[in-house]
């Protein structure tokens, strides 16, 4: 009885954590590759050609290797979604995050946005946003990081809010504002010549002196 109780497991101990699988550098490198070549396929005008097969072949790799690292086609567009966030939520969220009081942190932003987005991740954009009606997987998650995107902007009057000590509707303003940088972009995909960063600059300091508190 003795023996049997002293083989049995500690129920009351905590788990020990699982152990992640370790990734070698050299699979760093060939998932690094596989991305890059599925940005190269999206940001393209041949993007109809975007399937894993092709994908391996212009990053160099067996077919059954792109299958290692990513199970399907929306594996590879999830890890683009999460690959070019450094290069348009991170910036702005630094932008937002910085010291500075509103008006320097908003001289940020308006800078920032008012940089040419590029060819390819205005491509990018645009492809993910059709798999997005095509793929509820993709569509959950570039709502995820549009989300995050646009709570950049309600965090900037969250600032304002706290300068004035007034309970300011943020995310209304801060949506308001979203909308008009999608706005901006969508025209500027057109070939639009609007100069974008006096008319955000404009839009941010008008609702800044017409805030007023919630009703």
């Amino acid at each position: 009885m003795a023996d049997s109780a002293k083989d049995s497991p500690d129920l009351s101990a905590p788990l020990a954590p699982a152990r992640r699988p370790r990734v070698s550098a050299k699979g760093e490198q060939t998932r690094a590759r596989l991305i890059s070549a599925a940005r190269t396929l999206l940001a393209g005008e041949m993007s109809e050609r975007f399937t894993t097969r092709n994908v391996a072949a212009l990053s160099g790799v067996t077919h059954g290797m792109c299958h290692y690292h990513f199970q399907d086609r929306t594996d590879l567009v999830l890890a683009v979604v999460t690959d070019i966030r450094p290069e348009w939520i991170l910036p702005l969220e630094e932008a937002v995050s910085g010291p500075g009081s509103f008006a320097e942190r908003a001289e940020r932003v308006v800078e920032l946005l008012a940089r040419s987005e590029g060819t390819e991740l205005s491509h990018l954009h645009s492809a993910l946003h059709w798999h997005a009606l095509n793929d509820p997987r993709v569509r959950e998650c570039l709502e995820g990081e549009y989300r995050r995107w646009r709570a950049c902007f309600v965090a900037l009057f969250e600032v304002l809010a706290e300068e004035r000590a007034a309970d300011l509707d943020a995310r209304l303003l801060g949506e308001a504002v979203a909308a008009a940088v999608d706005g901006l972009a969508a025209a500027e995909s057109l070939g639009s010549d609007v100069d974008s960063g006096p008319v955000l600059r404009a839009l941010i300091s008008t609702l800044a002196a017409g805030a007023g508190p919630r009703t």
